[in-house]
Order: structure tokens, then sequence, then C-alpha cells
């Protein structure tokens, strides 16, 4: 069973799987830019790159890591991005980032997801865009969080999974910022650390 998180809320990550958690998936969907040509004629689809990453703080709320396109793997290897989709064709997630929990180095404390529009278009263009967690265990989707809140940002801080009292909750954030990389919302990231 799913919960459609909503801004601010914050959930145990355990409770809703109904199991301790050991892998999880973070998905990232979306689907291209459809515009009407005259009468029917032109249509055509315009690609869109929206880029998912994750950003690992340490105990001083320091960047310990980051897994993006251009780093498909933690050092650890704990934490793996599935690649860079450039178009959002097709259904399903477009990108994806698996984490093994169980290997997180213990001086990680949180794991911050970001989603970007690296080719510039903003969210009020980008359809269906949409992130979601899943027991990478039994592929069930524990929570889901929709992107497709019409707006002029280029980049939202989507969630945020961190230790409390042994369990990993979540937070779903859901700020929205511009910036075609994480790298440019690192200063709306360090006050919800």
């Amino acid at each position: 069973m799913s919960v459609n998180l909503s801004k601010g809320q914050k959930i145990s990550l355990d409770k809703e799987a109904g199991t301790a958690l050991t892998r999880i998936t973070m998905g990232l969907g979306w689907d291209s830019i459809k515009t009407k040509g005259f009468f029917g004629f032109g249509a055509k689809t315009e690609s869109i790159d929206l880029d998912a990453s994750c950003v690992l703080f340490d105990d001083n709320n320091s960047v310990a890591d980051i897994v993006w396109f251009r780093q498909l793997k933690s050092r650890d290897g704990s934490i793996v991005h599935s690649g860079d989709n450039r178009t959002g064709a097709g259904d399903g997630d477009d990108e994806q980032i698996g984490v093994d929990l169980s290997k997180v180095p213990a001086n990680v404390k949180s794991l911050v997801f970001t989603v970007n529009s690296f080719t510039g278009q903003n969210f009020s263009q980008v359809e269906n865009a949409y992130c979601r967690i899943v027991n990478a265990g039994n592929n069930q989707e524990i929570a889901r969080f929709n992107l497709s809140v019409q707006g002029a940002h280029t980049a939202q801080i989507m969630a945020k999974l961190y230790r409390h009292n042994g369990e990993w909750k979540m937070h779903a954030i859901g700020e929205n910022g511009s910036g075609r990389t994480f790298d440019d919302l690192m200063p709306q990231i360090t006050p919800h650390l």
C-alpha cells in the first residue's frame, strides 16, 4: 500500500513497508512535452532532461558523497544511479537511484534527493512528473510524491531519508528551486539538515 506524500510530511519507512527495509529505490518519472500543430499537423515532442541526484551528508552536515549522472555510484557502493535519461520517453521510472540502507556508512546521517531540469524547462512544462520510494526487496511502492505542481521552477528538493533512533525515516520536502544541477540547490538544502 502506497502513501501519497504531501509537502512536509514525515513517515517511518519501516512502518510503511511493514518490515525493516534494507534496500530501497527512489524512482523519478516524467513525460516529454507534446505540442500541437495547426489542424493536427506539425505536432512534435520536445525532450526534457530531468536529473535525479542523491547527496549524502555526515554527522557534521558536510557533504560525504554525491550520486548523480556524472558519478553513478557512491564511493562505498551503497548507492547506485541507473544512468541519465535525457528524454522522459517510455513508461515507468525514467531514472532510478538504488540505496542499500544496510551498507550506507555509519557516519552518513541523511540522504537528500533532488531533481533538476538540466535542459532548463520549468516544471509547468513537465507532464506526469513524480518521485517514489519502492521496497527493492519485493518491488512494493511505499511512498509517492507528485512533482507536477504547476510553476516556473526548474528544480525541486524532493525528499530526505535520515536516521532517527536506529531506523530510517523519510521527510517529503517538496521545496521548489532553480538550477540545472543539485549544486545550485545546496543553499536551500542546508536548512533541512
